[in-house]
């Protein structure tokens, strides 16, 4: 506790959950930027005029209350050999390249401090490199304001040999040394040990960060203003905190990237991330090494330091780092983009191993070799950039961050919409963007990949169908789902009729489903969340050409790994599914389109009790499925009748949506819902966020076409345009929903959980919906299973018969 404000923080200052506050719902917007010499030669003044790049884009950071601690400032250069030769005359180095240098956080106390030092020494020996000893890197707190003294952490550098590691080997070995000491530390009892933190650690790449300003960096790092200390580059970061709370470890820029923007997806990226880590597998981690990097996820990072830690992963594991970042925040690929077959087939290909990590990006990347940046598919953060006529390249959230004489320039301009611009500091020469993604898009084979692996329904443009259900069982069915007039008239039939959702007055006024003494879908607990601050919302009909409902359902693979069996799920145009879509997909004999219907019922006569019971079925028998070789899921109420009633969709999807993440075996497999309950935009939107592939709502597409036989349609339509007119609303009404929340595609959407829940009590949310927020908790199985069977019992006589 470091103030006698109710909020806690552990001793790196980073805040825990209290009240209304999650840390999980954390982002923050800033100034990002960074300069270069092409030809690769290092000079003092790129660290001078990275420094200048930060004071003029301080404005684009923040101040704390005591007026003096900054959000987050850092710079990245390349490791100055010289400088350390220099300064460090007790050490005998060995050839640059041969070792790397771990800047560290380390906690305040002496004692603590030299047991992290020393778990650290014996971890780089245990995995045969050699210690070379610590540098006590000078700071000058006098710099500093209250906020930043208050968790100020000793600053070390530890420098580390190659020893027995191959020179190739050396970067991801460093990495595995880091993890493993930041598992080892983080396992300690002790809570002042949060404060440690490695900075970086590589033999090509030095980070320098604190809680500072960009004008204190050098102020409080002494070593940043000594001529001796030279780069070809730096990158730099002014962080502002927008909703979030600065500590030292979130400043950036982090190991490979600053950052300036939200990855609006973080919650859905996170988890099926962990869900992939079952099948990690890479030669360049072998044996237990996989495991000893697990989980590549570091809890209560900041959603630039989790997609630094992936992106890590992906450059360490083999792919270059231009070929990662494009594989993480991809250019918009569909009809009307106008990019070449192999870029359109790269980024077809590359979605069926990982969904985009969507949000408004400006993204700096460096590794030593490579540095650049790069826009979302949107462009909706600023980049400018200016190169000289002797070589030098600055890019900023800015233009005029850095002076030039009018006949220095060669050339300015500013990032598009999910271009990159690039400097290969090793053949010195600036990479155009249609260059580089031509070259890393023709390296495989991806557009014949695709061809012979992709496997599509061949019916999904045929005209929709549904099967005739006798009058009264449609109506009683409809009562068992919870369908009421106003779904009917003012929901199903505009959508029906016309395409799109009926327009009405905006905002919601109904009363909360808490406090009602009448019978609710699980739906109706659940709230979206929307775009807030400098995160904003899509508009989906100017931004069409970025937004797509394209995804791929089934069984994943290695992802770090690419062969012609990646692509070999079933390729959906939509995530709406009809009625003979599901037909095929249960007869489908294709062995990666195998599917299995799990029955998505309870007793009728067991109340809670038995609603948890079916959950734990669907549970156990969906880990069966995949054990014998299911690719596909399908979580199915179509038998409800008088004992059975069905389990609210959105908890089976969700519960066993997690429930497979927790056992590692949800990228095994993809979950379909096959249903009567969900209706509306919303609830397809909460199935999709919770885990569903795709959905079929059986018993509104039986409602559609009663309305159209009984000629109750807004105007005479058949059957099949009906049909079709009520896909194409909620086709619509996705893409409006997902970009409210400033997300593009419905492949990032999935398990996003970009949703709240308001009176679903804490029991429901941990099992079924973690990690989802829930402020005020009541309702419990017990209250949900009786709104189902009240629904039921209206619906169906005693013995069952209609």
């Amino acid at each position: 506790m470091h103030s006698s404000h109710p909020f806690q923080t552990d001793a790196a200052g980073r805040m825990r959950p209290f009240g209304l506050y999650d840390p999980a719902n954390d982002r923050d917007s800033c100034g990002v930027g960074f300069v270069c010499r092409v030809d690769g030669t290092a000079h003092h003044a790129m660290l001078r005029d990275g420094i200048r790049i930060l004071v003029n884009l301080e404005h684009r950071g923040a101040v704390g209350g005591d007026r003096s601690t900054g959000d987050g400032a850092g710079i990245m250069t390349q490791v100055p050999d010289g400088f350390f030769r220099k300064v460090w005359t007790g050490l005998r180095l060995p050839p640059p390249g041969e070792y790397a240098v771990g800047m560290t956080f380390l906690p305040a106390d002496a004692a603590l401090a030299e047991r992290c030092m020393r778990a650290f020494e014996r971890t780089v020996k245990a995995e045969r490199c050699e210690a070379l000893g610590w540098r006590e890197v000078p700071t000058d707190r006098s710099t500093l304001g209250p906020l930043a003294r208050s968790t100020e952490p000793r600053v070390g550098q530890l420098f580390v040999g190659r020893g027995e590691i191959p020179a190739d080997a050396f970067e991801a070995r460093l990495y595995v040394i880091r993890r493993l000491v930041e598992k080892e530390i983080l396992s300690w009892k002790n809570p002042a040990a949060a404060a440690f933190y490695v900075v970086s650690l590589s033999s090509r790449t030095l980070v320098y960060k604190g809680l500072l300003n960009g004008h204190q960096l050098p102020e409080y790092f002494p070593d940043l203003l000594d001529e001796r200390f030279v780069s070809p580059f730096s990158l730099v970061h002014q962080r502002y905190s927008t909703n979030t709370l600065p500590t030292w470890a979130l400043a950036q820029p982090f190991r490979y990237v600053g950052h300036n923007g939200e990855i609006n997806t973080l919650r859905g990226n996170i988890n099926r991330m962990r869900g992939r880590e079952a099948l990690m597998r890479s030669p360049v981690f072998p044996g237990e090494d996989i495991e000893k990097i697990k989980p590549v996820i570091l809890e209560g990072g900041s959603d630039s330091a989790v997609f630094d830690n992936v992106l890590e992963l992906l450059v360490l594991a083999g792919r270059s780092l231009p070929h990662a970042v494009m594989m993480m925040i991809p250019e918009a690929y569909g009809g009307r983009t106008g990019l070449t077959e192999d870029k359109h087939a790269f980024y077809e290909f590359h979605s069926s191993l990982m969904e985009p990590w969507d949000g408004p990006a400006a993204m700096a990347f460096c590794d030593g070799r490579w540095i650049g940046a790069t826009l979302d598919r949107n462009g909706l953060r600023p980049a400018r950039f200016t190169v000289t006529r002797d070589g030098l390249v600055a890019l900023a959230s800015e233009t005029g961050v850095l002076e030039f004489a009018a006949e220095q320039i060669h050339q300015r301009g500013k990032l598009q919409p999910g271009k990159m611009l690039l400097a290969d500091l090793k053949q010195n020469r600036i990479v155009p963007d249609n260059e580089i993604k031509a070259e890393i898009s023709r390296r495989r084979p991806y557009r014949r990949w695709l061809r012979e692996n992709r496997i599509e329904l061949r019916g999904l443009f045929m005209p929709s169908q549904a099967p005739h259900v006798d009058p009264e069982r449609l109506t009683r069915l409809q009562h068992a789902f919870g369908y009421t007039d106003e779904d009917l008239r003012i929901l199903i039939n505009p959508m029906a009729s016309r395409g799109q959702e009926a327009v009405g007055s905006m905002g919601n006024d109904a009363g909360l489903p808490v406090l009602s003494s009448r019978p609710q879908l699980l739906f109706s607990y659940f709230k979206q969340l929307f775009a807030q601050v400098t995160n904003p919302p899509i508009d989906p009909l100017r931004e069409e050409r970025g937004m797509s409902l394209e995804s791929n359902v089934g069984r994943e693979r290695n992802f770090l790994d690419e062969s012609p069996e990646h692509c070999r799920g079933l390729r959906l145009h939509h995530p709406i599914l009809t009625i003979d879509d599901m037909v095929r997909i249960a007869e489908a004999r294709h062995p990666d389109l195998l599917s299995r219907r799990i029955d998505m019922r309870f007793r009728a006569d067991g109340g809670g009790a038995a609603l948890d019971e079916a959950m734990e079925r669907i549970f156990a028998e969906s880990e069966a499925a995949i054990a014998s070789g299911a690719a596909i899921l399908i979580l199915s109420d179509r038998d409800v009748n008088a004992e059975w009633a069905p389990v609210p969709c959105l908890m089976a999807t969700a519960g066993l949506h997690h429930h497979l993440l927790r056992k590692g075996l949800r990228t095994s497999t993809g979950i379909v819902v096959e249903s009567g309950e969900p209706r509306e935009v919303f609830h397809f939107a909460l199935l999709i966020g919770y885990g569903a592939d795709a959905v079929c709502p059986t018993l509104a597409f039986q409602t559609v076409r009663s309305l159209s036989e009984s000629s109750l349609l807004e105007q005479p339509l058949p059957p099949e345009i009906a049909m079709d007119n009520y896909i194409t609303a909620v086709k619509k009404g996705l893409l409006k929903t997902f970009s409210r929340m400033g997300i593009s595609t419905v492949h990032s959407f999935y398990g996003s959980q970009i949703f709240e829940a308001v009176g679903i009590g804490p029991d429901v949310i941990r099992r079924f919906f973690p990690g989802t927020a829930s402020p005020v908790g009541r309702v419990g199985l017990e209250a949900i299973a009786p709104e189902s069977l009240h629904r039921l019992r209206t619906a169906f006589t005693r013995d069952g018969r209609l």
